[in-house]
């Protein structure tokens, strides 16, 4: 492979020299400038982008560590960061935790290593990266995606989950569903945690009882939506509405209504959470709130970037704001 010097021999002229054409950040005559191209042409010479990130301290790489999974949502979130570092001329780093800390601590490790210039995380709280690879690098800047954060971290995007829940129980009320059940999410997850305080919050505020066993709880994926409906099902007074914490369980709740043969929503409306692509297409359309993906990753590569440009700038808390989108789930009592 084809070094700065050897350009520089073949043309006949310092190193420097060469780098100035390359960088184009100094005047060259159009004679030398025309010679270094040439010898450029001749060796195929690259220059090395790992060189020039050394030098200016900077690889114009962003990590993301998530603990990603079956579920969509984690897919289209990827793909709004993955865009929004493209329009921004950065490269994404991503790495898959799969729930495993020893895992996530050893590719917490290999993004450090690579000298990305900012970190995104989206991980469950209780698998934490490592304190000791963080301490290493304490001026890292970071940015948590839709969860709690930890100490280290600068700044944090969410969604409002709190707001989010108690707008879909308010909508099954106002539909006139009154024996309403919750199919929630894991509590390791603080949104998990929030939509399932919002149902709770809108049952009590238009005084509906919450009955023994109308609250479920499963772990985000298709097949928990399946098994916590079915379990519903199961009981004395099975609900006539669902609120189910995520899209990727309602799918799961839509194929154990279906092997009941119950219809959806004359025998049960269900109302899900995220808007995933997929919620449109489902049979009835899925009812759901609307998280905002693209502006989550949009929003978390634009943090990151403005905490590298001002590294003493105040920790920020951002909230996004869910919206209800109206489908044919959820029917009138």
């Amino acid at each position: 492979m084809a070094t700065m010097k050897d350009v520089a021999r073949l043309a006949g002229v310092s190193t420097s020299t060469v780098s100035h054409v390359i960088n184009d950040n100094r005047f060259v005559s159009d004679a030398i400038r025309d010679k270094v191209k040439n010898a450029v042409k001749q060796l195929n010479y690259a220059p090395s982008a790992l060189a020039r990130s050394l030098k200016i301290k900077q690889t114009r790489t962003l990590g993301m560590l998530l603990t990603a999974s079956t579920n969509p949502f984690y897919a289209e979130v990827v793909r709004g960061v993955e865009r929004s570092c493209y329009e921004r001329g950065y490269s994404l780093i991503l790495c898959n935790t799969e729930g495993d800390v020893e895992r996530m601590n050893r590719s917490m490790e290999t993004l450090l290593q690579k000298r990305v210039d900012g970190l995104l995380l989206m991980c469950t709280e209780n698998h934490l990266p490592s304190q000791d690879s963080m301490s290493r690098y304490p001026s890292l800047p970071i940015v948590m995606m839709d969860w709690t954060p930890f100490e280290d971290a600068n700044d944090i995007i969410q969604d409002n989950a709190l707001v989010g829940g108690e707008i879909a129980t308010r909508f099954l009320i106002s539909r006139g569903y009154t024996q309403i059940a919750c199919i929630a999410g894991p509590q390791d997850k603080t949104p998990a945690r929030d939509r399932l305080e919002g149902y709770r919050t809108a049952m009590h505020l238009a005084n509906l009882p919450i009955l023994p066993g109308y609250e479920v709880f499963s772990d985000f994926e298709f097949e928990g939506g399946l098994t916590a409906m079915n379990q519903l099902l199961a009981l004395p007074q099975p609900p006539h509405a669902v609120f189910v914490g995520n899209d990727a369980m309602a799918v799961g709740v839509y194929q154990a209504l279906y092997q009941r043969g119950l219809s959806i929503p004359q025998d049960v409306a269900v109302i899900g959470y995220d808007d995933i692509e997929l919620a449109r297409y489902m049979a009835p359309p899925l009812t759901t709130i609307h998280q905002p993906k693209d502006d989550l990753g949009e929003l978390a590569v634009d943090t990151l970037l403005h905490r590298l440009n001002n590294p003493t700038a105040e920790p920020q808390i951002l909230v996004l704001t869910p919206e209800l989108v109206v489908r044919d789930s959820v029917g009138q009592r």
